[in-house]
């Protein structure tokens, strides 16, 4: 897991997902309560891409609320039995993960680039 202030993110993905986030944070926002009251997870995730990928279930498609990238939604669980989460480093991705309440976990995934990002939601 790299830092969330990665300077490959900070120049060439931050500014496409600052301007995304705003559109979509009360959205995912809504999602990350509703796998917590739900009893899903305690950790919910949401991967992004530009491209259709597997992890997740799709939740907003970039091409109907005009993003640059699509926003899918899982949780930690997924990814330790698809192994992007190893079991060892289970408790150290806890330890990370920010409160989902103040801070979206998302995970970038690109054609030469995969990361965790945390941004904080907007105050009301």
């Amino acid at each position: 897991m790299r830092d969330e202030n990665d300077p490959e993110l900070n120049g060439k993905y931050l500014g496409t997902i600052t301007a995304d986030f705003i559109k979509v944070c009360d959205t995912l926002k809504e999602a990350a309560y509703q796998v917590k009251s739900r009893k899903f997870s305690d950790y919910p995730i949401f991967p992004i891409s530009k491209v259709p990928q597997p992890i997740g279930q799709l939740l907003l498609d970039r091409k109907n609320v005009q993003t640059d990238w699509n926003y899918y939604i899982t949780y930690l669980d997924e990814f330790v039995q698809r192994k992007l989460i190893e079991e060892e480093a289970v408790e150290r991705f806890q330890q990370t993960y920010k409160d989902p309440d103040e801070f979206c976990c998302l995970f970038v995934v690109d054609e030469t680039f995969t990361n965790f990002l945390f941004i904080p939601y907007p105050n009301d």
